[in-house]
């Protein structure tokens, strides 16, 4: 039962805080300056979400050939690059691991 509540509860304050960004940004008007710096954050975010994934092996940073995960992240940017296609670069970015984890 405490799983549940800890559900419920944890997407009653995620909704909370988003539906309260979002009523405020209707109700009172932004300053230019707030919104060019607020376009920055999901890149900063999912820069930070994704670089330690690709360049830390066991705590340790891996900067080479052998890191089949940076590998990986270079063929999916290149991907991403010329399809501008999320699902293709999802794809093709989890078959190159996958195939590079098999060969090394």
């Amino acid at each position: 039962m405490n799983i549940w509540l800890v559900m419920i509860f944890g997407g009653l304050v995620t909704f909370g805080m988003r539906f309260s960004l979002i009523y405020l940004f209707g109700r009172f008007q932004v300053p230019e300056t707030m919104r060019r710096a607020l376009h920055y954050v999901p890149p900063a975010v999912l820069s930070a979400i994704i670089f330690p994934e690709l360049f830390l092996s066991d705590g340790v940073l891996d900067v080479s050939l052998s890191n089949t995960r940076l590998l990986a992240g270079l063929a999916a940017i290149l991907t991403a690059w010329f399809s501008r296609n999320t699902l293709i670069t999802i794809v093709a970015g989890m078959a190159i691991l996958l195939t590079l984890q098999y060969w090394m």
